[in-house]
């Protein structure tokens, strides 16, 4: 579903992401985690089809992000970390918007079952520049949800909710990929990643420090250090000078 090879984007003299590769199929869902700068929105923005890449092939279900973007876009749905919203739009004409604009058919009944799920039927009139970050955030993603995209990709999908709108964003994320989507979650919340995240991909630098399944890299550190968590293994991998799980 989503397929990166040899992926590298540079910036002038500056290399934000280095060779990177790897994939993610239908139904797991890839954690990707790093510190500040280590190119997580850089890989997700171009993912997305926002910006091209240097060098290196993308695709995502099936279509390059290149030479066959609209397609791709036609299969993805993309939540940033602060989505750009019509601020003079309701939310109901939110929902009609990404329906005409993906050629939706009968949307309704999706689209009142999502504003139930994200508890937003009672805000359905409301624009949403009257609306709370965190009920904009959960516009986006009912947006993103509706064209029942194959791929979704989450930049810090958690900002600004409150516990309720937590729960029920981690609930609909499980629910896509039980679906079958490839979803990709770009967070610092370790917590949240490992919790919900079949795979991990750490980077750091631009690079790739670790990528495969979450429960493989806990078993390495625990079997180490014993009990072993998420966070552990990031700072184990990031302050490593060592590339790869060959330090531990």
């Amino acid at each position: 579903m989503i397929h990166v090879n040899n992926f590298t984007k540079t910036y002038h003299d500056f290399v934000a992401v280095r060779n990177l590769t790897f994939n993610v199929e239908a139904g797991e869902i890839l954690g990707l985690v790093g510190p500040n700068g280590a190119g997580k929105t850089t890989m997700i923005r171009t993912l997305s089809g926002i910006i091209p890449p240097s060098s290196g092939t993308l695709s995502v279900a099936g279509h390059d992000i290149v030479s066959d973007a609209v397609m791709a876009k036609r299969a993805l749905g993309y939540i940033p970390d602060d989505p750009r919203l019509f601020d003079s739009l309701t939310v109901w004409e939110h929902l009609e918007f990404i329906a005409a604009t993906y050629g939706v058919d009968h949307f309704k009944p999706a689209a009142e079952s999502l504003l139930r799920f994200f508890n937003l039927e009672g805000k359905r009139n409301h624009v949403v520049q009257s609306l709370s970050r965190g009920m904009r955030q959960k516009v986006a993603i009912a947006c993103a949800y509706l064209h029942r995209p194959d791929v979704i990709l989450f930049d810090e999908p958690l900002t600004g909710l409150d516990p309720a709108g937590i729960r029920a964003i981690k609930e609909s994320m499980q629910q896509q990929a039980a679906q079958g989507a490839a979803i990709i979650i770009s967070s610092h919340l370790l917590e949240l990643v490992e919790s919900l995240c079949s795979h991990l991909l750490v980077l750091h630098q631009g690079q790739c420090r670790y990528f495969g399944r979450m429960e493989d890299v806990l078993q390495v550190l625990d079997h180490a250090n014993g009990d072993a968590s998420l966070e552990d293994v990031f700072f184990s991998i990031t302050h490593s000078d060592n590339p790869d799980l060959g330090s531990f």
